[in-house]
C-alpha cells in the first residue's frame, strides 16, 4: 500500500471513530523540544478487529515524513490558492508513526515534530486534522483544507509556561459545534489529554485538576473530547516552575 493510501486509511479511521487524543510536549531548559498529538484507537480495534482480519488488510508499521509527501505531491498542491498552500506549509515539520495491527488489537498514530521554541509550534491538533487533506484526493489535487475556527498558542519564558486558545471565526465555530450534535452520544467517551514534561518541577499551575508525576515535573490533564470542541479555551493554562 502506498504511504499517501496508508495515510488517508490512517486518518479516516481516526476521524470516524470514537477519539482518545494525547497532546504530549516535551520542553528542554533551552526552550527546545518535541511536541506530538497521538491518537489510540485500539479501544475501537478491540471491537472491529475481527471484521478487518476478514479483508485480509496487512499490519502497518510505517513512518511517513509530510516534508516528503508534501514534494510528492508539489504540482497538484501548486493549483491550490496561496491560502491553502500555506496552511498545508504548516504539515513540513511533521513527521506520523502509524501502527494499525488487527491481530494484537492495536491502532496508534503519532504525530509529531521537534522544535527550537515552542512558540513556533503550530497547533497540534489541527495539523494532525490537516494532515488528512492529503488522503482526500489520491487521484488529483488535495482537496482545499476547511478554515480552522481556533487556533492554540503556546509561550515558555522564563519560569513560565501557557497554553492558550483562540476563536477565530465565530460563525465557522457555531457552525462546527453544530455538527458535532449527531455524534454526541457515539464521542460521550472521547478524551484529550494534555501531558506536558517540564525541565523542573512545577510549583504551580491554574489547572486545579491537573495530576503529576512523583518528581513533580510531569503534568497531565484531561478533559471531555466533547467539551472541548465546544469551549477551546477548557484547556488553557499557565504553569509556574521552581527555580
Amino acid at each position: 500500500m502506498k504511504k499517501i493510501q496508508i495515510l488517508a486509511s490512517a486518518l479516516m479511521v481516526a476521524f470516524a471513530s470514537s477519539c482518545n487524543f494525547t497532546e504530549e510536549i516535551t520542553l528542554q531548559e533551552d526552550g527546545s523540544g518535541k511536541l506530538s498529538i497521538n491518537f489510540d484507537g485500539s479501544e475501537l480495534m478491540e471491537m472491529a478487529g475481527e471484521e478487518m482480519k476478514k479483508t485480509n488488510e496487512k499490519p502497518i508499521d510505517s513512518l511517513i515524513s509530510f516534508k516528503d509527501l508534501l514534494e510528492e505531491k508539489h504540482d497538484s498542491i501548486a493549483e491550490l490558492t496561496p491560502e491553502e498552500q500555506a496552511k498545508l506549509k504548516k504539515l513540513e515539520p511533521f513527521m506520523m508513526h502509524m501502527v494499525m495491527n488487527p491481530d494484537e488489537k492495536v491502532m496508534k498514530f503519532d504525530l509529531f515534530s521537534e522544535f527550537k521554541n515552542v512558540s513556533d509550534v503550530n497547533d497540534a491538533f489541527n495539523a494532525f486534522q490537516g494532515a488528512n487533506v492529503l488522503g482526500s484526493n489520491q487521484q488529483g489535487a488535495p482537496a482545499p483544507m476547511e478554515s480552522s475556527a481556533s487556533e492554540v498558542s503556546y509561550a515558555f519564558t522564563g519560569n513560565s509556561f501557557s497554553r492558550k486558545a483562540k476563536i477565530l471565526d465565530e460563525q465557522l465555530f457555531q457552525q462546527q459545534v453544530d455538527s458535532l450534535q449527531g455524534a454526541e452520544m457515539f464521542l460521550s467517551g472521547s478524551t484529550y489529554t494534555l501531558k506536558y514534561h517540564f525541565p523542573r518541577k512545577v510549583k504551580s499551575t491554574t489547572a486545579e485538576e491537573a495530576t503529576f508525576s512523583a518528581d513533580g515535573k510531569t503534568l497531565i490533564y484531561e478533559v471531555k473530547f466533547l467539551d472541548l470542541m465546544k469551549d477551546p479555551s477548557l484547556l488553557d493554562l499557565e504553569v509556574e516552575l521552581e527555580n
